[in-house]
This record gives C-alpha cells, structure tokens and sequence, in this order.
C-alpha cells in the first residue's frame, strides 16, 4: 500500500505563505499612502495656480488683499514642501515593503519548490515500490513449463 505524501515542513510553508500576504497587505497600504499624499500635493498646487491666476486676472488688489495672498501663498508652498517631504518618506516606506515582499515571496517559492521536488521524489519511489513487488509476485506466481 503505497504511503500518502507528507511534507515534513507543511507548517513552516503555511507560516511564509502567511508571511507573503502580511507583506501584499503591508505594500498596498504603502501605495495608497503614497498615491492619497500625491493627490493632496497635486491638489495643493491645483489650488495654488488657480488662485495666482484669479489674482493675475484682478484689475485692482488692495494692499490687504495683496498681504493676504502672498501670506496664503507662502503656506501653500510649505504645504507642497513638507508634502513632497513626506512623499518620499512614504515612497521609502513603500520600496521597503516592496523588498520584503519580494524576499518573502522567495522564500514562500523555494519551500514550494523543495514540496514539489520531494513530492516528485516520493512518488517515483512509491512507483519503484510498487514495481518491485509486482516483480516479486509475478517471479512467485511463475510456474516454469514441465519438460
């Protein structure tokens, strides 16, 4: 009767599988991070340019109006600044992921392919197994002809 295969490090496989996800969630998290800090940057100049050119368009700006804008407009350039800071900082945070995924997914594939080799192994052996004795009941069930 021939032995189901059992792969002796099973657990450890479902550990770095379950690493490997933990890692997908980790990198995505990281990407929306990312990509939710470039819209706000994006929307901060969007926002800068549309009011430089409705100030651009006003025929008259009054002293105060113009004290406001430029106040207004220095904020909006630390905004984009500090955002574009924290933007590579996300980014860093995001290629980090990136590597640890990729060094989980590694190591989740090699056990995958040490399974499957000694899978591929076990059932060569087991047909081994099963030959020899079929080879063994055959040569016992041989009756030589009598002369």
């Amino acid at each position: 009767m021939a032995k189901p295969f059992r792969f002796n490090l099973e657990r450890v496989l479902d550990i770095r599988g379950q690493l490997e996800e933990r890692a997908k969630m980790e990198l995505g998290k990281a990407s929306a991070a990312c990509t939710a800090k470039q819209r706000e940057i994006d929307r901060i100049i969007n926002e800068k340019n549309a009011r430089e050119a409705s100030m651009s368009q006003k025929a008259v700006v009054t002293p105060e109006e113009l004290w406001l804008w430029q106040a207004y407009r220095k904020r909006l350039v630390a905004d984009i600044q500090t955002g574009q800071v924290k933007l590579a900082e996300l980014e860093e945070v995001r290629e980090r992921c990136r590597r640890t995924l990729v060094t989980r997914s590694k190591d989740k594939k090699l056990l995958e392919k040490l399974k499957s080799n000694k899978a591929e192994r076990h059932a060569q052996q087991e047909k081994l197994a099963e030959q020899n004795e079929n080879d063994d009941m055959a040569s016992i069930r041989y009756q030589p002809p009598v002369y």
